[in-house]
């Protein structure tokens, strides 16, 4: 008896700095991949970001394109594609589909207020993830997993809210709504010669990107969290019920249909910290290596003890538009620091703001952390990883595709095509632990008054920008 061939799946994460594109199977494996950077944002006005031109289609397009011309499977058994982009974007479409005016990226102010009309032409308001999904398969819909903010719906039913609720958009100017796993509609001609996708193949819906990247991290179970190594850094529970309010951090939804994510308070510009520090001391005092500059600082850093030598930095390299004062800052400096107790720094500083983000939330919840799943770029680094348990005092597991938002929209489209025939079957079969991490005693002990120090310096920095 032959042997049945293999089935497919496209996974297209559309984020804030890249579009990636991975080709993977039923188990997890990836076959193909490509990266396609995304151009920086383009400010129109104070307060206003876009993403120039149509810059997020013709990623999209490359990258997928790019990955096809890797993969060397047989594309006619590509049974579909899981599109996720970056939530809290917003689109303005003509009434064919195109772009009326720039997509406002997710730190654009007037994404903090309900759609106000800037051009006569626009007939649909929608998120990045519609726009691409009209791109691809010439529908308009969308997935209601991606409208979170100052959109008009009903959480609690993942629907519009009433025709007299929509906070002065009208209805006729929104996307029909469908849920993760459900099909957003058929890759068109036009976007299979754009792509190289095969026309006529499903494109599933997934969610916001931070819950698809939940989903494929294998977030489950009360008692685990995910720390979100990204742009934005954030950390997140399952929750089984919708909580019209929270007190700490908020609700979103998760990427399996009428599922929740309780998220704690972020980080802006996190991850992009590190990034930030890596190039400015780029060929200052390198070593004689061919090694990655975050690996050599990483190395470094891991000689330096806890505390990074009295250095605290303050994350504000983005500050929060209901605080526009605050600033970055590093404080503590006395003559005997370098760059590894500055990157170390940056690292723990992350460890501490997060962890004390995680332990309000659990203190509101009534329900400890027990296990910490790491994914993102930082999750690559062993002495981060290592930072983390030792500070949240739990163990610590990283995946083995750390881009879980790939894997998460691999997930929704191989539940959505048939690959499996459920959430915790696609999860069971693709998602795989790379390596778990342990506490270190001697630090554990330490971080705990490390930590409390770090955060008085800093509530007290707050204070300090203010009055400038």
């Amino acid at each position: 008896m032959a042997q049945q061939q293999a089935a497919y799946v496209v996974a297209i994460d559309n984020g804030s700095q890249s579009t990636k594109v991975s080709i993977v199977d039923g188990a997890g494996r990836v076959h193909a991949a490509a990266r396609m950077p995304l151009k920086a944002y383009v400010s129109s006005a104070p307060g206003r970001w876009e993403h120039p031109d149509d810059d997020i289609w013709h990623s999209i397009a490359a990258a997928t394109s790019l990955a096809l011309s890797r993969f060397d499977g047989d594309p006619a058994l590509i049974a579909g594609v899981g599109l996720c982009t970056i939530r809290f974007c917003r689109a303005v479409l003509r009434a064919d589909g195109s772009l009326a005016q720039p997509i406002m990226s997710w730190m654009d102010e007037r994404l903090s207020r309900p759609y106000e009309q800037e051009v006569p032409d626009a007939a649909y308001v929608t998120t990045s993830s519609g726009y691409v999904t009209h791109r691809l398969t010439g529908e308009f819909r969308d997935t209601a997993g991606n409208y979170q903010g100052m959109w008009p719906i009903d959480a609690a039913r993942w629907e519009w809210l009433p025709e007299t609720e929509t906070f002065g958009t009208p209805r006729d100017m929104l996307f029909e709504l469908v849920q993760p796993g459900d099909t957003l509609g058929l890759v068109s001609e036009q976007a299979s010669a754009a792509t190289g996708l095969p026309a006529g193949i499903p494109v599933i819906a997934t969610s916001n990107d931070k819950a698809v990247e939940a989903l494929g991290a294998g977030l489950r179970g009360d008692g685990t969290a995910l720390l979100s190594l990204g742009t934005y850094i954030a950390a997140m529970v399952p929750d089984a019920r919708h909580r019209p309010v929270v007190a700490t951090g908020w609700q979103n939804f998760a990427s399996t249909p009428h599922g929740y994510l309780w998220e704690s308070d972020g980080i802006r510009r996190g991850m992009w910290t590190v990034a930030w520090f890596r190039d400015l001391v780029a060929g200052f005092g390198g070593a004689d290596s061919d090694a990655p500059l975050e690996q050599l600082l990483g190395a470094e850093a891991a000689a330096v003890p806890p505390g990074s030598g009295g250095l605290v930095t303050v994350l504000d390299w983005l500050a929060p538009a209901d605080e526009p004062h605050r600033r970055g800052a590093f404080l503590g400096f006395d003559g005997t620091q370098g760059r590894a107790q500055l990157f170390r720094s940056i690292l723990e500083s992350i460890a501490f703001t997060m962890h004390d983000s995680v332990r309000r939330l659990e203190a509101e919840r009534g329900r400890g952390v027990d296990e910490l799943i790491v994914t993102g770029g930082g999750a690559a680094s062993d002495m981060f990883m290592g930072v983390l348990a030792s500070v949240f005092g739990v163990p610590v597991r990283r995946p083995e595709l750390t881009d879980a938002a790939g894997m998460g929209a691999a997930i929704c489209a191989a539940v959505g095509t048939g690959l499996h025939p459920d959430w915790d079957a696609a999860i069971d079969a693709m998602v795989r632990t790379d390596a778990s991490f342990e506490p270190d005693p001697a630090e554990q002990a330490a971080y705990p008054e490390i930590e409390r120090r770090h955060l008085t310096v800093v509530a007290r920095a707050h204070t300090l920008f203010e009055d400038l």
